[in-house]
């Protein structure tokens, strides 16, 4: 078994014990996309935005596989609704980049709401977070110090919002440990700990 395919397998599992797991979903999908495997991909991407509607990557990825599969109109009403969430969350990146699919798929640019209204009003946070699907958008707030040493906590301090890394230690971490079944004491046990916190909170 490949690498891609046992990463495949081993998130397969994770979603299938614990159906609500939004991690689960989204890098099983993002594997199954990387793969070919589009229509897998699509269903595990309608159920991550089923536990996380406003999770606007997913929106991103769901209507490039919607494309690859033929599936023009589905994938330009998800990349249209994606591009909405986007904007008004202040998702840029993947905002811009349904916008230039919509474009290659024959539809107008849409319009930014949030760059057309001048003069709007900063964000109450103002700290960009770089996590998908961060809760905060442009209220996130950053930690008031690394979580831990190394240049992996000054990593998650300077990209990640004090919520999301709140919503991987408290929950999303204990979940992989678990349903992983990872020996965090294990040389492998903590490596695969560390991709997937790194996969979870965009650090890779």
């Amino acid at each position: 078994m490949s690498q891609l395919q046992d990463r495949i397998a081993q998130f397969r599992k994770m979603s299938e014990d614990d159906s609500e797991n939004e991690l689960g979903h989204y890098r099983l999908g993002t594997l199954l996309q990387e793969a070919g495997q589009y229509d897998d991909a699509i269903a595990s991407f309608r159920r991550t935005l089923e536990l996380s509607p406003q999770f606007s990557k997913v929106y991103l990825l769901l209507g490039q596989c919607l494309s690859k599969v033929d599936k023009g109109f589905e994938a330009i009403q998800t990349l249209k609704k994606g591009f909405a969430i986007a904007d008004e969350r202040g998702d840029n990146i993947p905002r811009d980049e349904m916008s230039k699919l919509l474009v290659e798929l024959g539809e107008p640019a849409p319009v930014s709401v949030k760059q057309a209204q001048a003069g709007s009003v900063e964000g109450v946070g103002g700290f960009r977070c770089q996590r998908p699907g961060c809760f905060s958008g442009a209220k996130a707030m950053q930690l008031a110090k690394p979580p831990f040493g190394g240049e992996l906590g000054s990593q998650i301090y300077e990209k990640v919002c004090a919520e999301c890394w709140d919503y991987w230690f408290r929950n999303l971490s204990i979940k992989v440990i678990n349903e992983m079944r990872l020996d965090l004491s294990d040389e492998r046990g903590a490596e695969t700990y560390d991709q997937v916190m790194r996969e979870t909170l965009g650090l890779t």
